[in-house]
């Protein structure tokens, strides 16, 4: 059973990255990756490693920076659309992260705002949510890159969430899985629960 390492204080509102943290989709997407490239004939191997390393980037992102490693000159949009048709097809299979899960419902509930910062396209963040049943804890407070000039590592989708909550981002408690998200809530001045979203070794 997963165990969440809570931080002491009274934090006013919470932050969750989606994928990896509330929902235990990191399996599919990196299914749906290997897919789209093996689809699109690329030269490189993504491999899993690489694919948790840039957890919480988006899509069109992470087949910009593979461009620039590897002299590729893949469509970002295009490819990154094709991923997420292919990863949408697996979604009906997700399942909750439920301690991160409860833990959200508990702070909603007790009146604390919440919100979601992810990397994800928009409308499948928001199906994401439905299926796991956490839409209506959420709201309209959620944060996709679209709605920022820089996504994760930057700051700027942990700060656009803390303004949504109307909260200081000081008085924040972000929960992630990836290192660019820790590292985009630290940037921000909140701290941050690790949520390991990658199976141990030998399991």
């Amino acid at each position: 059973m997963l165990q969440l390492t809570i931080p002491p204080g009274d934090f006013a509102g919470y932050i969750f990255d989606c994928d990896g943290t509330l929902a235990d989709t990191m399996p599919a997407h990196y299914r749906a990756w290997a897919r789209a490239f093996k689809d699109y004939r690329a030269p490189f191997d993504f491999t899993e490693d690489r694919f948790y390393r840039l957890g919480g980037v988006a899509a069109a992102g992470i087949i910009a920076q593979l461009n620039r490693e590897y002299g590729t000159d893949y469509a970002c949009e295009e490819l990154a659309a094709h991923k997420e048709a292919l990863f949408e097809r697996l979604l009906t299979r997700v399942e909750p992260i439920r301690p991160v899960c409860d833990f959200a419902r508990r702070a909603a509930a007790a009146g604390r705002p919440v919100s979601v910062a992810s990397g994800g396209f928009p409308h499948i963040v928001r199906r994401t949510l439905q299926l796991i049943g956490l839409a209506e804890i959420f709201q309209d407070r959620i944060v996709t890159p679209d709605m920022v000039a820089h996504g994760k590592p930057a700051p700027d989708m942990f700060l656009r969430a803390a303004q949504l909550m109307r909260v200081a981002p000081a008085d924040c408690l972000v929960f992630e899985d990836a290192i660019p998200g820790i590292e985009g809530a630290k940037a921000a001045g909140m701290r941050v629960v690790l949520v390991p979203s990658r199976p141990a070794p030998n399991t």
